[in-house]
């Protein structure tokens, strides 16, 4: 009988958020799975892990993509049970709804939505025969508020939302937790510079956010976390 090293897949590990949570997770003797579009960031992140590089296993991988995904989860599934997945991974943009083409608004949806989804069913059969496992979404606040220049992204996330809500109460008694985190503004690439130049002070600290994170997936009692807003205490941009 092959053990397979339990883990922690992260998609989005290379930066921001996705950088803090591998992190975190590393600091606690978790072994990491991360994935993203940029191999580049996730190999510099590698490298800066001094004698716990072993720890962290970096794939190239586009979540938007179903067939790449189903790829890399059946190659990876062969050496790491997969515990929790974090879906992270997100793009934005920050422009009116009648200035967004097609293009643009498919692209945000097939990796916020589609991406989540692909990832979700991956790794959810195991899970099943399992009886046991985590999957945590980096959603937004932009769930609970409209907020302007964001139609196509708060779209995204409100839709992995739902199917998240749902897919919760289909899989209560099979002893898997969907943990989903809509984040305020926190200090990440995926804002403008100027903006974060502008209200950096007033931004969440992506470490910070992690850490949440972390001790909302170590609560092993029957008590799970299931929708969490976090906020920066003084508010919304």
């Amino acid at each position: 009988m092959i053990v397979k090293e339990k883990s922690v897949w992260i998609t989005g590990a290379g930066s921001g958020i996705g950088k803090e949570l591998t992190l975190e997770f590393i600091k606690n003797g978790f072994t990491v799975i991360g994935t993203s579009r940029r191999i580049d960031l996730l190999n510099s992140l590698k490298n800066n892990l001094g004698d716990k590089q072993n720890y962290f296993h970096t794939y190239k991988l586009d979540i938007s993509d179903d067939k790449a995904v189903e790829g890399f989860y059946e190659s990876a599934a062969q050496r790491f049970e997969i515990d929790c997945l974090i879906n992270n991974a997100g793009i934005t943009s920050f422009t009116k709804a009648e200035n967004d083409s097609i293009e643009l608004i498919k692209n945000i949806i097939n990796v916020n939505l589609l991406g989540g989804i692909y990832t979700i069913k991956s790794v959810l059969e195991g899970m099943l025969e399992r009886k046991s496992g985590t999957i945590i979404n980096i959603l937004s606040v932009a769930t609970q508020k409209v907020f302007t220049l964001s139609s196509a992204y708060s779209a995204s996330k409100s839709g992995l939302l739902a199917y998240t809500n749902v897919l919760r109460e289909e899989v209560r008694d099979k002893n898997i937790r969907i943990i989903n985190i809509s984040p305020g503004p926190t200090e990440t690439p995926i804002w403008p510079e100027r903006t974060i130049n502008k209200y950096t002070e007033k931004m969440m600290n992506p470490a910070d956010l992690a850490k949440l994170v972390f001790y909302l997936y170590s609560e092993k009692s029957n008590l799970v976390a299931e929708n969490v807003v976090v906020r920066p205490i003084t508010g919304d941009l």
